[in-house]
């Protein structure tokens, strides 16, 4: 560049820019500090600053490269960016055009996996409430995986061995590449809609978090969650864990254990069923000998041995009955005889007929009241005098009164 010619300021933009540019240092570098002022534009590039406690980076993520992120970046998180450092002309200024971003601490994808579960749980799309029952003995089982894949023929294997009686019905899809989450999630919406199965399953073999991140995908977890019928996750192998687990009715360790989950073992019923088979016969042969053995014991009765027998056994205890019921009526009888006798002589003693027998009479006035006195009489009534055989109407003619001093006073006509 000659120094005596002025040059314009392009030129001179361009020149730093020629020289950034040319550094291979800076053609590829990583970046850590703290996020801010990190915008989106609706071109879909990524804008943000890239700040420690002294200095500040302008940073720039064109679309092509934030359709990678699988985490949602914010201000104020610790980051580490990296990409190349050139000049924008037009500016003037030096930023980093970032390749990629990822929260420091942890994975891109570990980052995002945390992210979409919390965001998840939050929504209420793990909770128990919503688990839907394994049917027991299903009749259809679909299978949303690979065709190419190892997952599936396990799968078929075991559900044959277990349960030959049940129709599987394979949904095949993608599980790993950017067309998988939408081939999944499609496959499940599709059979829960239309009621292809009692039961699905929806997995793959194990592999990396890379390949195993088609089941962290939003998409696939709500339409595990809006299925309409249950769903067993078959992710991976036993560490595996992701957001499809957690939204599945039921998760299974591997491709074969969502297998036997889905399904019962043919084998274990018909051994229940002989088992149970046994103990019934069992049973029924115990009440068979407990009714022969009563059926053995009322046969052994006399009166099953002779019924008149019986009768006449009855006939001789109704005779005793009688004989006592008779000797009893005989005592009471005999005891009310006695009393009656005792009960009339005293009625006989105290009788005042006895009184007129011994030459004593009853006067009765006219009103046939006892008279007891004389001072009970006037000269002139009439009397009538009862004795102990016969009685005499009478008159009075005369009175006399008997004092207690033995005075009498004599009434005459």
């Amino acid at each position: 560049m000659n120094r005596s010619e002025p040059i314009s300021v392009s030129e001179l933009n361009a020149h730093i820019k020629g020289l950034v540019d040319s550094d291979p240092a800076l053609g590829a570098v990583a970046v850590r500090g703290e996020l801010s002022n990190y915008k989106i534009y609706p071109s879909g590039h990524h804008y943000f600053t890239l700040k420690d406690q002294d200095s500040s980076l302008r940073c720039v993520m064109f679309k092509s490269a934030a359709s990678r992120l699988r985490f949602r970046p914010q201000n104020g998180m610790s980051a580490t960016a990296w990409g190349r450092v050139s000049v924008y002309p037009r500016d003037g200024a030096y930023q980093l055009y970032c390749d990629g971003l990822m929260p420091r601490g942890a994975g891109d994808l570990q980052a995002a996996f945390e992210e979409l579960k919390a965001k998840l749980a939050a929504e209420g799309l793990f909770n128990r409430e919503h688990k839907r029952p394994i049917p027991r003995y299903p009749e259809r089982i679909a299978v949303v995986t690979s065709e190419a894949g190892a997952a599936v023929h396990d799968i078929i294997r075991v559900l044959r061995k277990r349960w030959p009686l049940a129709k599987v019905l394979l949904l095949p899809v993608r599980v790993q590449g950017v067309e998988a989450p939408p081939e999944i999630a499609g496959a499940i919406r599709y059979a829960g809609r239309y009621k292809l199965a009692d039961v699905l399953i929806a997995g793959r073999g194990g592999g990396s978090m890379e390949d195993l991140w088609a089941f962290n995908d939003e998409r696939v977890a709500r339409a595990i969650y809006d299925c309409e019928i249950p769903v067993i996750s078959a992710v991976g192998h036993e560490p595996d864990v992701t957001i499809a687990d957690y939204v599945a009715d039921l998760r299974a360790a591997t491709p074969s254990n969502a297998a036997e989950l889905a399904a019962p073992d043919c084998a274990e019923l018909l051994e229940a069923v002989s088992a149970a088979q046994e103990r019934m016969q069992q049973a029924v042969t115990k009440q068979i000998k407990a009714r022969r053995g009563e059926l053995e014991d009322l046969a052994s009765r006399r009166v099953m041995r002779s019924p008149t027998g019986f009768i006449d056994q009855r006939r001789l205890e109704l005779d005793s009955v009688r004989l006592r019921l008779d000797a009893a009526e005989a005592r009471i009888i005999s005891a009310k005889r006695a009393m009656y006798a005792s009960l009339g002589a005293k009625l006989d003693a105290l009788s005042p007929l006895k009184v007129l027998g011994r030459g004593y009479s009853i006067a009765l006035d006219g009103g046939g009241r006892a008279l007891r006195s004389s001072t009970e009489l006037s000269v002139g009534d009439s009397l009538r005098l009862l004795f102990a055989s016969g009685q005499a109407e009478c008159t009075v003619d005369s009175v006399t009164e008997g004092d207690s001093d033995g005075t009498e006073k004599t009434e005459e006509l």
